[in-house]
């Protein structure tokens, strides 16, 4: 019997579905983060940990599958090479977690889709075809992220500390918990992005003027992308990931428009169609 895998990764943390020839999910999985761009053998770690739990007890050997996995950092060839031959998958396909999340997202309905996590990634779908923007990690990319929010929090504590921006409550709690500038410099050389966007929560929904000024940028930043993917022939819009719902409820410029599956529904549906099997 054939099976199917689909796994969608990011820097938090993957998720796996094991899929019969059917299309029906007969297990599902978790594993740790999974960004190629910063960490090609971790998330191979993580993707053979959620595959495990997803076919245990199925039957299924990793080695007979057919697999599209979605990841943060897909689209860096040297990084997807690196990382198949890690994997034990009889095919695999491996694309940017935008891809199979647009994909689960719109199905093959126009419309356009941003993914908020602690990446973020944006695709526009017309007739069919689907294009996918951003994605480009928290370094060079990554608009309005929870790993550019909690970025961008810490870097004005330093300037508030050496004056050059307002002092706020958040911002010298941030300093006392991590030790001052050289405290989050400390923190800044070792930290991954997942480190930094555990710092999205408190910009998001906090009323700190700090927090505030950050989101406010961010907002306006997501709503300069997103216009201009709407181009001439305006598009729902539909917001994913645990940021998305914070974004979701500030950028009501365009009608909206709820997920018809999720980033693994779209990774599994690519695993079939691969096959021919959708």
């Amino acid at each position: 019997m054939a099976f199917f895998l689909g796994i969608d990764g990011g820097g938090t943390g993957c998720r796996a579905a094991l899929a019969d020839a059917d299309g029906r999910i007969v297990g599902q999985g978790q594993g740790g983060p999974a960004n190629i761009n910063t960490d090609v053998e971790g998330a191979a770690v993580s993707i053979l940990q959620a595959t495990a739990e997803a076919v245990e007890g199925t039957g299924a050997d990793p080695r007979d599958l057919i697999a599209t996995l979605g990841l943060a950092g897909g689209t860096m060839a040297a990084a997807t090479e690196r990382l198949s031959l890690l994997l034990p998958f009889a095919r695999v396909q491996i694309v940017n977690d935008g891809v199979t999340a647009a994909r689960g997202a719109l199905g093959m309905q126009d419309g356009i889709l941003a993914a908020m996590g602690t990446g973020s990634v944006f695709a526009v779908q017309r007739g069919g075809a689907l294009r996918q923007v951003g994605g480009r990690g928290f370094l060079m990319g990554d608009e309005g992220s929870g790993a550019v929010l909690g970025r961008a929090l810490l870097s004005l504590a330093m300037r508030a500390e050496d004056g050059f921006a307002p002092m706020t409550p958040l911002l010298q709690d941030l300093l006392g918990e991590l030790g001052g500038v050289e405290g989050i410099i400390r923190f800044g050389n070792t930290a991954r992005p997942a480190d930094f966007a555990r710092l999205a929560p408190r910009i998001v929904a906090g009323e700190d003027p700090a927090a505030r000024q950050v989101f406010d940028a961010a907002v306006a930043e997501v709503r300069h992308i997103l216009t201009m993917l709407q181009a001439d022939a305006p598009l729902p819009v539909v917001f994913v990931g645990g940021l998305g719902p914070a974004y979701a409820a500030r950028l009501t410029d365009w009608p909206q428009r709820h997920a018809l599956g999720s980033g693994v529904d779209g990774a599994l549906l690519m695993a079939r169609q691969m096959a021919g099997a959708a």
